[in-house]
């Protein structure tokens, strides 16, 4: 069965090219996006490791931690820094684990259970493992998106859905079709008008189960 969505994720022991984590302990009382790659050197892959590198004072204003995931090691993941780093002209400062054994990319249903690195494998034996697990400080996945291996991932979509999964973390709100911070929010039909006004204030009301309020502070 497939990792869903309020499923606490798997914890696990890894080596990085930063060091050996536990990973609920990495997280601690942060968020988290596990990113994953099929193989280190790949030209899409080092365009997403960049855009996750020019993106961390982005991450660090929402108290995020990211971490990328490739089936190579980690000397491998330490020359490739090499590279994201010259062509994203970007610090990519987050770890990378070395997943050589697929634990955790089976772990998380990137892979099947029976998958296997063969000798002189290519990108394409690890096809699967493009995925992206957003996660709360509860150690929750929030939520998950795969992508196929010819699409680059939209790492400015993955900052905006983080966004209203904070926004909405423990509220009974809910974001609208391409919200964006600061924009007009939804309130959960678990509070009743008087309920919703008295928390929100005033409502835009467009249908009876449609109510929109201010972004609340």
């Amino acid at each position: 069965m497939g990792l869903r969505i309020n499923d606490t994720v798997p914890n696990f022991t890894a080596e990085t090219d930063q060091g050996t984590i536990q990973f609920h302990d990495w997280i601690g009382d942060n968020w988290a996006i596990l990113f994953s790659h099929p193989k280190d050197f790949t030209p899409v892959c080092t365009t997403e490791f960049g855009a996750v590198a020019q993106l961390a004072d982005e991450w660090a204003k929402r108290d995020t931690k990211v971490i990328g995931v490739s089936v190579d090691g980690v000397e491998d993941h330490r020359k490739w820094k090499g590279d994201i780093e010259g062509f994203a002209g970007a610090k990519a400062g987050f770890p990378i684990i070395a997943d050589e054994g697929l634990a955790v990319s089976k772990a998380f249903d990137m892979l099947p259970a029976d998958a296997y690195l063969p000798d002189g494998r290519t990108p394409a034996d690890s096809a699967t493992v493009r995925s992206v697990f957003i996660i709360g400080p509860d150690k929750q996945l929030k939520l998950s998106m795969t992508y196929p291996m010819s699409v680059g991932r939209n790492f400015a979509e993955v900052l905006r859905a983080l966004d209203g999964l904070q926004r909405t973390y423990n509220q009974p709100l809910a974001t609208p079709a391409n919200w964006e911070q600061g924009q007009d929010v939804i309130v959960a039909m678990a509070l009743d008008d008087a309920a919703a006004e008295a928390k929100y204030g005033t409502l835009d009301k467009k249908l009876p189960y449609l109510r929109f309020a201010k972004n609340p502070n």
